[in-house]
C-alpha cells in the first residue's frame, strides 16, 4: 500500500459526496427529526451549534480520512480480486462498513441505551457513503 496510489481529486469528490449525502440524509424533510427526537435533543436545539467551525472543520476532516483509507483498501482489494474497478470499490466499502462501521455503532449505541432506529439512521448513512466512496475511488483510477 502506497499513498502514491491514491488519486487525491477522487478523494476530494468523496469528501463532497460525503457532505452532499448527509446533508441530505439529515435534512428536516428525511431522517433529521426521527433522529434528533431519538437522541433527545430539544426541538430549537441546533446541534453542535457551540463551535460550528471546529464541527464542520473536523467533519471534514474525518471524511478525508476515510476516503483516503478507502483508497488504499480499494487498491489492494483490487489486487486481490483481480482489478480495481467500480464493483471490486462498492464492494470493498460494503465490506468495510459490515465489518467494522456496523457492528461499532451497534455496540455504542446498546450501551448508550439508544434505539435500533437511531442505530440504522446513523449506520445508513455511513453505509451510503462508504459504497459510494469505493465504488468512486475503483473507477476513477
Amino acid at each position: 500500500m502506497s499513498f502514491s496510489s491514491v488519486n487525491w481529486f477522487a478523494v476530494v469528490v468523496c469528501v463532497l459526496v460525503s457532505m452532499i449525502s448527509g446533508s441530505l440524509w439529515y435534512n428536516p424533510k428525511t431522517f433529521y427529526p426521527v433522529w434528533r427526537k431519538g437522541i433527545g435533543t430539544p426541538e430549537k436545539a441546533e446541534p453542535g451549534s457551540a463551535n460550528m467551525s471546529m464541527v464542520w472543520g473536523l467533519t471534514v476532516f474525518s471524511s478525508f480520512v476515510q476516503a483516503v483509507a478507502m483508497a488504499l483498501m480499494v487498491n489492494a482489494m483490487g489486487g486481490l480480486m483481480g482489478g480495481t474497478n467500480l464493483m471490486t470499490g462498492a464492494g470493498t466499502g460494503f465490506m468495510l462498513w459490515l465489518g467494522f462501521v456496523a457492528p461499532t455503532y451497534l455496540v455504542n449505541k446498546l450501551f448508550a441505551g439508544q434505539s435500533l432506529k437511531i442505530w440504522a439512521i446513523e449506520v445508513g448513512n455511513h453505509l451510503v457513503n462508504f459504497v459510494l466512496f469505493g465504488a468512486i475511488l475503483g473507477a476513477w483510477r
